[in-house]
């Protein structure tokens, strides 16, 4: 399971996660996974992620926010992830960013066991390269693809 903080404007609009072309989530699992997502629109990418036994959602349901900025998220309701967790097989949440993490240690505690902490796919984390972000992701990832 892959948890982001709460879906960008972009991602609202499309109706599915990480649709920002400049957030780097798709390009990353791309190389991972060996599968182009990329170039797939959403029923494509959901295609793969079901066969490869990836599931992607967010620790937060609902909140106000300026735009997609984390740092304005306010009044945040979380998602069901107990719901989740007792209806899926789900080996361990894997969580992309500091946000999502903090947002999932706040309201979420009981979890933390299973759950990894990774670097933001986000526009926003200049400082990663999406080599970096390939490596990161790719040893925390990668073990329970296999």
């Amino acid at each position: 399971l892959i948890l982001g903080s709460l879906p960008s404007d972009a991602s609202r609009e499309a109706g599915f996660y990480y649709m920002n072309p400049r957030n780097r989530f798709w390009q990353m699992l791309s190389n991972l996974l060996e599968e182009d997502l990329v170039s797939q629109d959403k029923e494509g990418k959901r295609a793969v992620l079901l066969r490869r036994h990836v599931a992607l959602s967010d620790v937060i349901d609902s909140c106000d926010i300026h735009r997609s900025a984390d740092a304005s998220i306010k009044n945040a309701t979380p998602s069901d992830i107990p719901y989740i967790l007792n209806s899926a097989p789900i080996k361990h949440i894997f969580l992309n960013g500091k946000t999502a993490y903090a947002l999932f240690e706040k309201h979420f505690p009981e979890y933390l066991s299973m759950a990894t902490a990774l670097p933001s796919t986000s526009p926003a984390n200049a400082k990663k390269s999406l080599a970096d972000l390939i490596e990161d992701w790719g040893k925390e990832l990668l073990p329970f693809l296999k």
